[in-house]
């Protein structure tokens, strides 16, 4: 997998050529992924799937790692990208109003107001690596139209985690079906934060955010 992300002319999409230190990066990320893949479907261990805050602040750490230009206006970002992420978690999880009715179960570990800490972080991860790989497939896109775009591919990508997450005990929902309202309020939460990053920071460019998008819906896909 690897080397099927190192060679952008396979993937028709990453800027040609990946450096050597981002197609490590990307070569340990799919490591990471394809174990993550064979510990969750084969019963190695019980409680494998606890490694989960483990493999997103790792993921994250290598994402932000391949950062281009940190500027004070990107730090205040990432900070408003946390708290706006885990405050609308908060509020979903205490009212039902935003996403629906859900509960948080132990996976995510350590929880504040019934909401993992993890939880904004996810939401750090999925933003920025979302709109790396919007720019990578489309690097012409107008910014407004990316970052729409961006916001759709979160969306998309919540598709794909939801069956998993409740068959593993990620969080569970009152009715036992995840209402269409979760992915309204998903889109309205995503498109801001997308937005803000376009008009802070620009269109971001990293190989390894965007690779990393790619692996997290082929694991969800996968599992």
């Amino acid at each position: 997998m690897a080397s099927l992300f190192r060679n952008s002319s396979m993937l028709g999409f990453l800027p040609a050529p990946v450096q050597q230190p981002e197609g490590m990066a990307i070569a340990v990320l799919s490591i990471l992924y394809a174990v993550g893949v064979v510990g969750v479907l084969l019963p190695i261990h019980p409680d494998f799937i606890f490694l989960t805050p483990l493999n997103l602040l790792v993921s994250v750490s290598v994402m932000l790692g391949f950062h281009q230009r940190w500027t004070s206006r990107f730090v205040a970002y990432l900070g408003i990208c946390f708290v706006v992420g885990f405050g609308a978690e908060v509020y979903g999880v205490q009212t039902g109003r935003l996403f629906g009715a859900y509960t948080y179960g132990e996976v995510l570990g350590f929880k504040v107001l019934e909401t993992p800490l993890l939880i904004g972080v996810n939401w750090v991860l999925v933003t920025y690596s979302a709109a790396a790989a919007v720019w990578a497939v489309f690097p012409k896109l107008p910014r407004l139209a990316g970052s729409a775009l961006a916001a759709v591919s979160m969306v998309l990508l919540d598709v794909l985690i939801e069956p998993d997450a409740i068959q593993y005990g990620f969080w569970t929902w009152d009715n036992g079906n995840v209402p269409m309202q979760n992915y309204l309020g998903w889109f309205l939460i995503a498109l801001p934060l997308q937005l803000l990053l376009g008009a802070w920071i620009g269109r971001v460019k990293s190989n390894v955010a965007a690779a990393l998008f790619i692996l997290q819906g082929l694991f969800f896909a996968l599992i």
